[in-house]
């Protein structure tokens, strides 16, 4: 029996279980207790392996994959609005920002569904090679085995949903760990999962420590593919631990984007500013830092500044919010140091607004400011006047980061110049880079991580080609 939406128990084996330990989970907005979840660690981790390895001894063949996954869909629809809310209490996301979430979630595992129903090997050309001649051979896609899924509390159902979705539709068995401040989201997911059907195993949710549960999937050699999405940091050192497993990392960016003078202002303004903002810039593609072209500077902030100070800040459950809190006061403390350590003008915010702080556009840092070339991670953006195309592509390469970045241009030449040049996993043209549909390859370079998500390329990194080779007659 599935537990209610403010008491959660762990998921594992098919089962609720208690562990005599329990987490709360507050409101980032209000700090109320807003879910009680029980607590796991290592030993919870080691059954959930034993699960999920026993549930693979027993393969779901692809058609029942993929209704499960459009069951899930289905459930997802008829429940968005419980969703939604419960995005809202745990993660402090505007309600009106935490539907797209919920709807969203239902597109990954509508896409996953189709994932399965097509996942196939390839024909191999034998015979064009002299060695080849009077051979057949094709590639057959297995699952990888156990997967180790490692969540962030931003997007608490949809990155949940593309872990979950591509995993199981690859055939493979899930142990999720998701974020501890927002894991309420994930054991929704499980719930609707089980009364799709999913077989005991299939999918393990652990809430807990992860200096015991992530150490024990990245220790245990059962665990064959970790996919994380989170900080830098701790992303690239889970992968020097593991490494002979698979590690897949959707990791940070400090997100560009370039206003060419010949570009649609209006259009450039609004876009920055429905995109620095949202859920208070907690999102690895939220557009921070901004490079106009000179003559085109003045007027872009003239028409920007309105825009951000028209952001209504406040009570994240207030259909009319736009920016909510950011997840905890340590956040809170340190977008304000950074804030504050720039060596650029505040043109607007900076301040708190309450106890939120209030969307912050700041003019002309210096490159190696904090919120020049680190992650901010918050409702901030800088924005910069440059003499040419030239300097303002050298500026957005200029930092460890390489998730998806941005242009505003009239110019063809100067859109297909940005693709080439821009070194990033996506760049987009007239179009904020904070823009993510479901089914795209999502994924960085450089620091910002080695894989591309979207149920059509995740499912591939979590199978395997096998060669099968036939000697004909």
């Amino acid at each position: 029996m599935a537990a209610t939406a403010t008491e959660r128990k762990l998921f594992v084996d098919g089962e609720w279980i208690e562990t005599g330990d329990w987490l709360d989970v507050r409101s980032p907005y209000s700090g109320e207790v807003v879910g009680r979840v029980a607590k796991g660690g290592a030993d919870e981790a080691h059954r959930a392996i034993d699960a999920a390895e026993s549930a693979m001894r027993a393969p779901l063949p692809a058609h029942k994959r993929a209704e499960i996954l459009v069951r899930v869909a289905g459930a997802l629809g008829r429940r968005l609005e419980e969703a939604a809310k419960l995005i809202s209490d745990e993660a402090g996301k505007p309600l009106k920002a935490a539907r797209v979430e919920a709807a969203r979630a239902m597109s990954t595992y509508t896409f996953a569904a189709v994932e399965a129903r097509k996942l196939a090997g390839e024909m191999v050309p034998m015979d064009a090679a002299q060695a080849g001649e009077g051979k057949l051979a094709f590639t057959l896609r297995r699952p990888i085995g156990v997967v180790g899924a490692i969540s962030p509390f931003n997007f608490p159902l949809n990155l949940v949903a593309h872990k979950i979705a591509p995993a199981l539709a690859a055939g493979c068995a899930v142990v999720l760990k998701p974020a501890s401040q927002t894991p309420m989201s994930a054991l929704f997911l499980a719930e609707l999962e089980d009364e799709a059907g999913l077989p005991p195993g299939w999918l393990n949710v652990l809430v807990g420590p992860a200096s015991e549960i992530g150490d024990v999937l990245v220790e245990d050699e059962r665990v064959k593919l970790i996919t994380f999405t989170g900080s830098s940091s701790v992303g690239w050192k889970l992968k020097q631990r593991a490494p002979k497993k698979r590690v897949n990392l959707e990791l940070g960016n400090a997100t560009p984007v370039i206003v060419a003078a010949d570009a649609d202002l209006s259009l450039a303004a609004m876009k920055v500013s429905q995109n620095a903002f949202a859920f208070a810039g907690q999102s690895c593609i939220s557009v921070q830092r901004v490079y106009v072209e000179r003559s085109a500077y003045e007027e872009f902030v003239r028409q920007l500044v309105p825009l951000v100070e028209a952001l209504k800040v406040g009570d994240p459950s207030d259909e009319d919010t736009d920016v909510g809190p950011v997840i905890d006061e340590g956040a809170r403390e340190r977008i304000l140091e950074w804030i504050k350590a720039s060596s650029g003008q505040v043109l607007t915010g900076g301040e708190l607004d309450g106890e939120l702080i209030r969307p912050t556009v700041i003019a002309n840092p210096a490159p190696d400011d904090e919120v020049s070339c680190e992650e901010v991670f918050g409702p901030v953006c800088t924005v910069t006047a440059v003499d040419s195309i030239d300097e303002a592509i050298a500026l957005a390469n200029g930092t460890r980061y390489g998730l998806q970045a941005g242009i505003f241009t009239a110019s063809l030449d100067n859109g297909l110049r940005a693709a080439q040049e821009l070194e990033f996993g996506g760049v987009t043209v007239n179009e904020a880079p904070t823009f993510r549909s479901d089914q795209m390859p999502y994924g960085g370079v450089k620091d910002s991580g080695n894989t591309r998500e979207g149920p059509h390329y995740a499912v591939r990194e979590m199978t395997e080609a096998r060669l099968v080779v036939i000697d004909l007659p």
